[in-house]
This record gives structure tokens, C-alpha cells and sequence, in this order.
């Protein structure tokens, strides 16, 4: 869960008079509201954008060992409400119109390592619903939240970065099918999401979401690319006219991660863009 999503979803359950932990990696970049706690530490997402999706073993000891054991201390501690966040079934293939029905893409065709653990990780999430808690205290209910990018106050994965080439002039080109749609979510219905999901997991609401997965959208299809068109012209700049074939910008984003794989340990740059990361 990004920092953005973390901190809105704080900000709305402190409405409610929780008692709220906060804990990951790093420091949130805003001011966190009243009656919220921040605990820094190392279970944390990681692998999802640029150089970091390069780093196969650490994202493997991130994406599957930890979220393996947040399972253990939920189980250990009584903890009886887990909800999981990522996007597990697109790795290239075309779908229309389809739904949480959709079986998982087989691991060997994602083409990068971080969907591949986050599949495995959402799976260990969901075949640990109603596992038994410790002590007698009931049984673990657990569901998995799908999403694709995300946009909103605070977001700083996508936005950023994007500004960031808009500025320094390497926006020059669109690339692909223009015709091929993604949802975006905006955090405030992604955090609503969480709280809804946390929630359908409780006896009051019959557990109904229990070992269940739920894509969550803005309900808006829009090309990736031309997503981003009101936020260039908003910045006076020109949306770019210059059309490249996916397939040229697939191999030269190929051809990068081969590049930071072999001199990465030495010179830990930062891809223009990987297979799975757009420019």
C-alpha cells in the first residue's frame, strides 16, 4: 500500500475513534492527523516501479516472505481482519469485460518479478481465510483488493515521476494500441474500498467478503497515456503527436533491464522505463 493510500485510509478511520498504527518502511510525507501512530519498519511493498522491479530477490523476500509473516502475527496475536492490496491477473494479455472470475495468469507469463510475488502473496492471503487464531479467538477473514494506478492528494509514484519527464523534456512519444483501456482509482474510493472490505469481513455483515478478491475502479476507461493529457496541457506543455509501436518500445525497455542487471551493482540508475512501467 502506497503512502498516499496509507494516510487517507488513516484520516477516515480516525473519524470513526479507532485507535490507528501506521506502520512501514519510511515516514509518511504529509502530517498524519490526530490519534494516528507511526511505527517504521520493513514490511513494506516493494519491487513495484522502475529499479526496484529489478531487484528479484529482495522483492521476493519482501512480497512473499513478509506478507507470510504479517499471516503468522495476525494468527499469533488474534488479529482477525486482513486485507490485501495489489493487482495479481494482467501481464500483457488483452481482457474485456471481464471480472474477479478471471483466473490468475500462469506465473511464468507475467513478464516481471514483482506481479509474479504479489500473485503468490495475494494467494497466501486468501488460503489463509479462515485459518484458526491463537488461543480459540475465532478464525483469521481475509480479501484481496485489485487496483491499477492510482491518482489523488498525496500520491507520489506516478505523478511525480511523470511531471519529472514532462520537464525535463523526455515526454516525446505515445506508444500502443489507442483503443487499449485501463481503470485508474482515485484514493478517496480506494480508501473507501479498504474500509468497506474491512468491514464485509466482520460477523455484523455476515463475513460475505471472506476469501474473496474485488478489482475496485473509478468505472472510467481510458487509454494509460492519454490519461495523463489534461495534466500536460495543464502545465502548458504539449501533449506528444509522435506514435511509437509497442513493440519498439517493449524491446528498448528490455534491452534497459538487461543493461541495469549487468551494471546495476556498480551504477544503481534509474530506467527511463521497464516492461512494465511506462515512460
Amino acid at each position: 500500500m502506497t503512502d498516499c493510500t496509507l494516510r487517507s485510509l488513516a484520516c477516515t478511520i480516525c473519524k470513526k475513534s479507532y485507535k490507528i498504527l501506521l506502520f512501514d518502511v519510511r515516514p509518511p510525507s504529509q502530517p498524519l492527523p490526530g490519534g494516528v501512530e507511526f511505527v517504521q519498519g520493513n514490511v513494506r511493498d516493494y519491487g513495484m516501479s522502475g529499479r526496484e522491479q529489478l531487484n528479484q530477490k529482495l522483492t521476493e523476500e519482501v512480497n512473499i516472505q513478509e506478507t507470510e509473516n504479517v499471516i503468522k502475527a495476525c494468527v499469533a496475536l488474534g488479529v482477525p481482519r486482513v486485507v490485501f492490496t495489489c493487482n495479481v491477473v494482467f501481464g500483457g494479455q488483452v481482457i474485456h469485460s471481464s471480472n474477479e472470475t478471471l483466473p490468475y495468469l500462469p506465473l511464468h507469463l507475467h513478464p516481471d518479478h514483482y506481479i509474479r510475488t504479489k500473485l503468490i502473496a495475494e494467494r497466501q492471503v486468501l488460503e489463509a481465510n479462515g485459518v484458526l487464531l491463537a488461543g480459540g479467538r475465532g478464525v483469521l477473514q481475509t480479501c484481496a483488493l485489485r487496483f491499477a494506478g492510482i491518482y489523488g492528494s498525496g500520491e507520489q509514484r506516478h505523478l511525480p515521476r511523470i511531471v519529472g519527464y514532462i520537464k525535463c523534456g523526455l515526454f516525446r512519444f505515445v506508444y500502443g494500441n489507442p483503443g487499449s483501456l485501463v481503470e485508474f482509482v482515485h484514493i478517496n474510493i480506494l480508501t473507501s474500498a479498504h474500509a468497506l472490505a474491512a468491514a464485509a469481513l466482520t460477523k455484523e455483515r455476515g463475513c460475505h467478503a471472506a476469501g474473496q478478491a474485488y478489482f475496485i475502479y473509478d468505472g472510467w476507461p481510458v487509454n494509460n497515456l492519454e490519461f495523463f493529457r489534461p495534466l500536460v496541457e495543464g502545465l502548458r506543455y504539449s501533449f506528444p503527436r509522435l506514435h511509437l509501436p509497442l513493440s519498439l518500445v517493449y524491446h528498448f525497455a528490455f534491452l534497459t533491464e538487461m543493461v541495469h542487471r549487468v551494471v546495476g551493482r556498480t551504477y544503481d540508475f534509474q530506467p527511463l522505463l521497464t516492461r512494465t512501467r511506462p515512460p
